[in-house]
């Protein structure tokens, strides 16, 4: 039997001991698996003291005799945690208290109140006969220990960057968990995003002032770009009493989270920071979707639709929408595939080109001929070197380093009608709809409000726990603690010879644009060789 711990070092132990940790560890603070090839065997192993990012936890347990019985070419059942940092990794010493939930009426019915130490969401759900068990995450919920009492929590909310519906529910819903849950009745607000730390005044967040912001578009808090001085956010922080941090926004919020525990780590005082990511764009990795985005395609409709009204009420009517989507085409997609009207798609992820065969001008000519009609949906990150080239702009860049976006719509929408009234001699009437902040600005739906709610109770329920450093969101549908890298270290897209954007093909019936030299230089020859391959039926 092997221990490893973060591929740097492990511990051997005859392969017939039975190995129990139990009695060296501290109380809530170990991990505990159980080897389905060990039978009733238990594994326990200690927390260390020191957290790196991310932290791995590997669990390999056959005997050589069993290895060859089985036949398994792998060897060894490889079982991997990436787990989350701890407040008793820098600060041992914390008493832990019963959790207030055991004498909660509503939980009461419960049959199982607390999440067990040896549960784990796993990262792939997708496996094979002989693939090793893989990577998992702790699963997100209450735990039977906290180390904060009621008394003693002084909690803040801030919210950063651009607008999402459900902004306000998660803000409602960490006010109402704090209070209703735990008992805790001292919730500051952060005004103004992270500068708001140090810049501006805080709000008392109590239930009766949150009760109806659910039911408003945007922030109650305000938000705003850039502005992270871990220093002076810390030192905010230690000043106003405040011991936990619950901090809402995208990618760059997420790694300004990251700097945040890492001081108050440095300083070794007791603040537990947990983020809830938030992008309207649904390009968080990991996560199986991100609040908000359900709503957004939703509302996109609208404007799909009214775009399609116009377009078929007149002669040669050519309808454009253009949706979010700065690198990835979530919404684009999705809200074509809801509509079913959308005759193109254009997102970031897929290169297109304008003249020649198999172009644009080709396909919507044609569609124009058999249906005297044609409507576009694109992403706003779709054909940005095309616009770059014809405008002769630079790169540049807001407060929080995303790139700034030219309006392709426009630029698609006047390329368009040039072509026919000058080359092709065609009278065409155009119809471009720009809904971009009108989807992003309205409440979330009831769907998303559900959503809301379990992300920020189990943010609630993870930093109660003293866990810190980590972010919330489902894993194949079940809510997990996830290392801040992991959410920040990639960014989701569009998947170019999956099965969605296959099923999208199929609706539109649009050319896949990969045959052109162009897009052969921006597109790697295994997606090019896939997509000439596809065989793709309806669904």
């Amino acid at each position: 039997m092997e221990l490893s711990l973060s591929n740097s070092s492990s511990l051997r132990f005859p392969q017939n001991d039975f190995l129990s940790l139990h009695n060296y560890s501290r109380p809530g603070s170990f991990h505990t698996f159980s080897n389905k090839k060990l039978a009733s065997k238990s594994i326990s192993l200690w927390r260390p003291l020191i957290w790196r990012q991310p932290r791995l936890l590997r669990l390999k347990a056959q005997t050589s005799t069993e290895s060859n019985a089985s036949g398994d070419k792998h060897g060894d059942d490889d079982f991997i945690v990436e787990d989350v940092p701890h407040l008793t990794d820098f600060l041992p010493d914390l008493p832990s208290y019963t959790n207030p939930l055991k004498k909660s009426q509503a939980y009461a019915i419960v049959k199982k109140t607390f999440v067990s130490p040896e549960d784990m969401v796993a990262k792939e759900i997708i496996v094979q006969k002989d693939s090793p068990r893989g990577i998992h995450f702790r699963r997100a919920g209450p735990r039977e220990k906290v180390f904060f009492t009621p008394e003693e929590v002084r909690a803040c909310i801030v919210t950063c960057g651009g607008l999402c519906p459900g902004i306000n529910t998660v803000i409602r819903e960490i006010v109402c968990g704090l209070k209703n849950m735990y008992g805790v009745d001292d919730v500051l607000g952060i005004q103004g995003g992270y500068s708001g730390f140090y810049s501006k005044n805080t709000l008392n967040l109590t239930t009766k002032v949150v009760n109806d912001i659910h039911k408003r578009g945007g922030t109650f808090l305000q938000t705003s770009r850039g502005g992270h001085d871990t220093k002076k956010i810390v030192d905010n922080i230690q000043d106003r009493g405040i011991n936990q941090v619950y901090i809402i926004g995208g990618d760059g919020t997420q790694k300004g989270a990251a700097a945040i525990y890492k001081e108050v780590e440095k300083r070794g005082i007791k603040v537990a920071v947990a983020g809830i990511p938030k992008t309207i764009d649904n390009d968080i990795a990991v996560i199986d979707k991100s609040f908000g985005f359900d709503t957004a395609v939703e509302e996109a409709q609208r404007a799909i639709n009214a775009a399609h009204v116009e377009a078929e009420s007149v002669q040669n009517g050519v309808g454009i929408v253009k949706l979010m989507g700065r690198y990835s085409g979530f919404i684009a997609m999705l809200a074509t595939l809801g509509n079913r009207d959308v005759d193109c798609c254009l997102i970031p992820e897929s290169p297109f080109y304008l003249e020649g065969p198999g172009g644009l001008y080709e396909y919507v000519e044609q569609q124009l001929k058999e249906n005297r009609h044609v409507l576009i949906v694109l992403a706003e990150g779709a054909g940005q070197e095309y616009v770059a080239q014809s405008m002769q702009a630079f790169q540049e860049k807001d407060a929080s380093g995303n790139r700034l976006l030219l309006d392709v719509g426009l630029w698609l929408t006047q390329h368009i009608k040039d072509h026919f009234t000058n080359v092709r001699k065609m009278t065409i009437n155009m119809k471009y709809i720009d809904p971009t902040y009108m989807i992003r600005a309205i409440p979330s739906n009831a769907s998303d409000n559900i959503y809301c709610t379990l992300l920020a109770q189990s943010a609630v329920h993870g930093a109660m726990a003293g866990f810190t450093g980590f972010t919330v969101g489902p894993v194949n549908s079940r809510h997990a603690y996830i290392p801040i890298n992991r959410v920040t270290e990639t960014t989701n897209t569009v998947n170019m010879t999956g099965r969605m954007w296959a099923r999208l093909l199929a609706s539109t019936n649009q050319p896949s644009f990969v045959n052109h030299q162009t897009v052969r230089e921006r597109v790697d020859k295994e997606t090019i060789d896939a997509i000439n391959n596809m065989k793709i039926n309806s669904t």
